[in-house]
């Protein structure tokens, strides 16, 4: 777990720091920072399930050694680039990107008894957002006070080493139980790939749509009340926030749904924008969300975990790592076109609304591939 947590910082980083220099060293707008943003985004939602497909098949040091050598040298030739290059290597760069959330609960799944994994996919929901306390501010901190190229150099140092550790490590992603489904033949996509997964995967991408949403709802919310000067305690505040719910769900012995722990995500959501001034009142209602982000991503895991067979296990863990990043990427262009044309009080309204809308969409499906039961006939 403190491995992949520190496979994590540098991909937490990366976000912010590639942002700054290209508005800052490149002299392009936020606009086209964000292109490569989102084409980074685009490409490891296209790769990770592809990724974890191949860690099922060839295992974990062939792909770490690709993808850690893939991520490293497009972060150290990166200053060295002009924008055009470095916008049509983005996308490739996504797709080999280190897939360390993927790996994290692979090894977790492998590593731990079935009645524990609620309390280890909790910690580890945790300590991913400890990384986001810490890494988004180190890549700041290296951007404005060191070249740019350091900076850069240094990100793609990180995943080298990371890249590295693991490699040697070479932790376990298979259970001595499952070892012998690895030897038969790889099941079909759609004999695995059924209604509950599917939904899963849609309640996953909804609330990370919300989380995205709420986090630029409450920036905007700072900036037009003056109180962008709080903008890192809050949130942080709301960080300490989800730590505490991820301690309490991993606590318990028995946990509400991954369907339930989202609608009462965007349920708390969604009058936020009611009462959100001063920064310190924001901060008050933002809490209650904020303490079901780390279970409702918990819960996202071990409802995956459960569904996917163990030999399509990586692949499924990839699939869920793409919709959450399709929910990231849709919902900060949503909410922001929601901002820009109301009021940063709709963007909370909004981030609710289309994550239930997205979860919807994802109940739907189930309801459509489930065939209904026909009664049984008997004689009389």
């Amino acid at each position: 777990m403190l491995l992949m947590f520190l496979a994590r910082l540098p991909m937490t980083a990366m976000g912010v720091t590639m942002t700054l220099y290209v508005v800052n060293d490149l002299g392009r707008g936020y606009g086209a920072a964000g292109l490569i943003g989102a084409a980074t985004t685009l490409g490891s939602a296209i790769g990770a399930p592809l990724v974890g497909r191949y860690v099922d098949r060839y295992g974990l040091r062939p792909v770490v050694a690709i993808c850690g050598l893939a991520s490293s040298t497009f972060w150290i030739s990166a200053p060295h680039l002009p924008y055009q290059v470095l916008l049509a290597v983005a996308l490739p760069a996504g797709v080999l990107s280190v897939p360390a959330g993927t790996l994290a609960r692979l090894v977790l799944t492998a590593l731990v008894p079935l009645e524990q994994r609620r309390a280890a996919y909790s910690l580890d929901t945790i300590l991913v957002e400890a990384s986001f306390m810490i890494g988004p501010s180190a890549g700041i901190m290296a951007i404005t006070q060191l070249p740019a190229v350091y900076a850069l150099t240094g990100i793609g140092v990180c995943f080298a080493l990371s890249a590295t550790l693991i490699y040697r490590q070479d932790p376990p992603i298979r259970a001595e139980a499952d070892a012998e489904v690895f030897t038969g033949e790889r099941p079909a996509v759609r004999s695995w790939l059924t209604g509950r997964l599917v939904m899963a995967m849609f309640i996953a991408a909804g609330a990370l749509f919300c989380l995205v949403g709420m986090e630029l709802a409450a920036l905007a919310t700072l900036r037009a009340s003056g109180d962008i000067a709080w903008s890192g305690l809050l949130i942080t505040l709301m960080c300490v926030a989800s730590v505490l719910g991820g301690a309490i769900h991993g606590a318990v012995r028995r946990s509400l749904s991954q369907g339930t722990l989202m609608v009462l995500l965007a349920v708390l959501t969604l009058p936020v924008g009611l009462i959100a001034e001063p920064w310190w009142l924001l901060a008050i209602v933002l809490f209650p969300s904020n303490v079901l982000c780390a279970p409702t991503l918990a819960a996202s895991t071990e409802t995956v975990s459960a569904a996917a067979p163990a030999r399509v296990r990586g692949e499924a863990m990839g699939l869920l790592d793409a919709a959450s990043r399709i929910g990231l990427a849709i919902g900060s262009p949503i909410i922001g076109f929601v901002i820009d044309h109301s009021s940063p009080g709709w963007g909370f309204a909004a981030s609710a609304l289309g994550a239930l809308a997205i979860a919807s969409v994802g109940l739907f499906w189930r309801r459509s591939r489930t065939p209904a039961r026909v009664p049984a006939l008997t004689s009389s």
